[in-house]
């Protein structure tokens, strides 16, 4: 199972004295699999474009992949959002993982020009489109004036598609359009079951079953348990008990029994965002528990 880390937010960043390029860097040399970030426009919170940040962490680092978590194409002309996805890809050797979300606040939405009840339909357009868009194929869009067809250069290699959210929806789309299902802050036994119904979507697209990937929150001592649970269930509006279940905390050695209990449940990925305390001797800590893993 591969363990990946959300790179560092801005205040983190000038809080603990290092930039984006350090932590790339950092989580690479440590050993882990991935550095992802997220995607948000106006949250009202200091956060970096998102291909900008990734395109930096590309630039500095060789082997690790390069992830969002989770793009939001639908706020964006389509074309634009496939224009800068593609020159990702091709900038970082095709490391590129595409995580591909529907979400955010109604205000990003308005803030960007774009209907926030259209955002289901535009995602659909978009996981239906975007493979054809890297490839270099003329495709027409059916969202802006007049559908023109328009064919990128240089074409790429498609990404890795994820698809994030644990709705019925999401796992729907992650079985007709994505080679994964990316849902976020879930306990174990609702992976199994999220899985099971995958596997039945995938069956019936005739489909080969979604890779599965779980991003979540860890902390060494960096921010208890219970505190990261509060934040969980404020924050997300999730019921107490279960945001209890979610965070990961401990030694690395109880980190790991619990990447362990993940992998059981037939989860490929794990993308864990650093609860609290110095990063990057979190990430050195997280680490070692993808070690203890085996």
């Amino acid at each position: 199972m591969e363990i990946g880390v959300v790179l560092p937010s801005v205040t983190t960043q000038l809080e603990q004295g290092f930039d984006l390029r350090t932590a790339a860097r950092h989580a690479e040399a440590a050993g882990l699999d991935g550095v992802w970030t997220g995607d948000h426009l106006a949250t009202g919170m200091s956060t970096l474009d998102s291909v900008a940040a990734l395109a930096t962490a590309a630039a500095v680092t060789e082997r690790v992949r390069i992830g969002t978590g989770v793009f939001v194409p639908a706020i964006r002309p389509l074309a634009w959002a496939a224009k800068h996805l593609a020159s990702l890809q091709f900038l970082s050797g095709g490391r590129l993982v595409l995580g591909v979300g529907s979400g955010g606040g109604a205000g990003q939405w308005a803030a960007a020009g774009v209907p926030f009840a259209d955002r289901g339909r535009r995602t659909d357009v978009a996981l239906r489109l975007l493979p054809e868009l890297f490839v270099g194929k003329p495709v027409r869009l059916p969202d802006e004036p007049g559908e023109p067809e328009v064919q990128l250069a240089p074409a790429v290699k498609t990404p890795l598609i994820w698809v994030g959210n644990d709705s019925a929806v999401a796992r729907r789309r992650a079985a007709r359009f994505g080679d994964g299902w990316f849902p976020s802050l879930i306990p174990v036994d609702e992976v199994v079951r999220g899985r099971g119904h995958l596997a039945e979507l995938a069956a019936e697209y005739e489909r080969p079953l979604p890779t599965v990937t779980v991003g979540g929150v860890v902390s060494f001592g960096g921010t208890s348990a219970e505190d990261l649970a509060a934040q969980i269930a404020g924050g997300y509006g999730m019921a107490p008990e279960r945001a209890r279940r979610v965070p990961i905390t401990g030694t690395p050695d109880e980190a790991a029994d619990r990447f362990a209990e993940y992998a059981a449940a037939g989860v490929d990925h794990l993308v864990l965002g650093v609860g609290g305390g110095d990063w990057r001797e979190q990430v050195d800590r997280l680490a070692r528990a993808r070690l203890l893993l085996g």
